[in-house]
């Protein structure tokens, strides 16, 4: 068989930067992939967050280097990139920042070129310059600097003596940016100092940088390894040499946010999640999401089909949530494909998140009550006149509230319940939160639903001392105070905006 042939029956690998850690820094191409990838292989120092986009059946592979546990060799990484794109699989090898910078990203693209292997080089944003910038500290200024060096202070360890040119780096001056060096500081730091930089050239730290728990130390050469010691500063850590740094005192930005150095948990559904945890993470936030329930079909989707089809013989059709709409109109719209075929049924919504997700469909609401629960719908049904003889279909999830139904029911209304979705415990846990909620804790937990409650204490994970609760709700504290917890948070508006405005008022208070 040809070369040809054979090639087109293998798969490709993609040698994508993760970037330095803030999800905001992901670019679209490294998401597209890893959303598409059959297996991904990952280092430590990508954000795991990122595994979120995964496809439930691909093969997820830790490549890093964690405490306790065996790690890849670098040979052995390259045989396994090999090896699975040789089968059909596209790969995607997820490497901390920028795979070309510091990340051995080179020796895995040769390894592939020499077996022949179809590969593409996804460049990340480096931490070199993202780092020092999330810490107020540009890597290049006009007045200050007209070059940047980048250097790594964990060499090969086979090498007899280090590649640093010290002479030369304190020869040229400028900005000089090192990666992977904060456990071998105080020796770089005497190397620099004996060859010839000065005493007092502006140093800092950074720790995690561009993640909520991101933490800096500024001094001198002469003084920034003792600080360091001082602080039980820790990797992973960049360091900046050079005049710039000075420039942080009215430049540091991601540091001043209201919310920063705050850990908050947020416990809803992966999908769900990410528009409370990205506000939650542009306040200054650092987010563990950690989902506790999954959205699936109905128990009995025929049901709910032969309901949604007859959706226009109904005078209302109430939705109670978000993922009760978009049940309902993807059933809807494999049934018709006219919006007109809802006939004359008026639509309520409880909450603006599931009126605005009603309005997407080009579909006009009629009663939006001021409050968010399903007391304030039969309020606003009254005010209308009541609702004697009209025929209602509620749109909701399995094992709710019966409240809405039973109290229409008694006002006269003929209620049909439409089952649209079930809540599931989420057992799968790809990204590694409950490690990760484990030994760091956290200092709030945000629920959004009173599954979310119920379904994170079923996870029986240990407690963290001081950690506060914020709940979206009357309905959902009611339960946390049913499980025996205090809700020391509670949005007065009951969405995910009233959410983050009362977990605000809450940290600036």
């Amino acid at each position: 068989m040809s070369r040809s042939k054979s090639r087109s029956n293998e798969g490709k690998c993609f040698l994508v930067g993760a970037g330095p850690g803030d999800l905001g820094l992901v670019t679209l191409r490294a998401k597209e992939l890893l959303e598409r990838a059959d297996v991904i292989v990952y280092d430590a120092l990508a954000n795991p967050e990122m595994l979120g986009w995964v496809r439930v059946d691909a093969e997820i592979i830790f490549a890093g280097k964690r405490a306790g546990e065996q790690t890849l060799s670098q040979d052995e990484i390259n045989a396994l990139l090999i090896e699975k794109s040789r089968i059909g699989k596209n790969v995607v090898r997820l490497k901390g920042g920028d795979p070309f910078v510091f990340g051995r990203g080179g020796e895995e693209a040769e390894a592939l070129a020499a077996a022949g292997i179809d590969f593409e080089i996804v460049p990340g944003i480096t931490s070199a310059i993202a780092v020092p910038a999330y810490a107020g500290i540009p890597v290049t200024h006009r007045d200050q600097n007209s070059h940047v060096t980048f250097f790594t202070g964990h060499e090969d360890p086979a090498k007899s003596e280090s590649a640093i040119d010290f002479d030369a780096l304190a020869k040229l001056g400028g900005t000089q940016v090192m990666l992977m060096g904060v456990d071998r500081l105080a020796a770089i730091t005497r190397e620099m100092l004996v060859h010839g930089s000065r005493k007092n050239l502006p140093v800092a730290l950074v720790r995690l940088g561009t993640q909520g728990h991101q933490k800096t130390i500024v001094g001198t050469l002469e003084n920034i390894t003792e600080r360091a010691s001082a602080a039980g500063f820790e990797a992973p850590a960049v360091a900046i040499f050079g005049d710039v740094v000075s420039l942080r005192k009215d430049l540091n930005w991601f540091e001043k946010r209201p919310l920063f150095g705050k850990r908050i948990v947020v416990t809803r559904t992966r999908k769900q999640a990410s528009g409370l945890s990205s506000q939650l993470r542009a306040l200054g936030a650092d987010v563990i999401q950690l989902p506790t329930i999954r959205i699936e079909p109905p128990s009995d989707l025929r049901e709910f089909a032969e309901l949604v089809q007859d959706a226009h013989s109904y005078d209302w059709i109430v939705f109670t949530s978000p993922n009760g709409v978009d049940a309902f109109f993807e059933i809807f719209f494999k049934l018709y494909d006219d919006a007109r075929e809802i006939g004359a049924a008026k639509i309520a919504a409880i909450g603006p998140a599931t009126a605005q997700q009603v309005k997407d469909f080009r579909l006009h609401v009629d009663l939006q009550p001021e409050e968010f629960v399903a007391e304030a719908v039969v309020k606003e049904f009254e005010k209308t006149g009541g609702v004697e003889n009209l025929r209602i279909l509620i749109a909701r999830a399995e094992k709710a509230r019966d409240l809405l139904p039973k109290r229409l029911s008694g006002m006269g209304a003929i209620v049909d319940e439409a089952f649209a979705y079930q809540t599931v415990p989420e057992t799968r846990d790809v990204t590694g939160a409950h490690r990760r909620f484990s030994t760091e804790g956290a200092d709030l937990i945000t629920f959004t639903s009173s599954s979310t409650v119920e379904n994170f204490l079923d996870l029986k994970l240990p407690w963290p001392a001081g950690m506060k609760v914020a709940s979206i709700g009357p309905i959902t504290s009611a339960t946390l105070r049913e499980r025996g917890l205090s809700v020391d948070v509670e949005a007065k508006r009951h969405d995910v905006v009233g959410l983050i405005e009362a977990i605000r008022k809450f940290y600036g208070a």
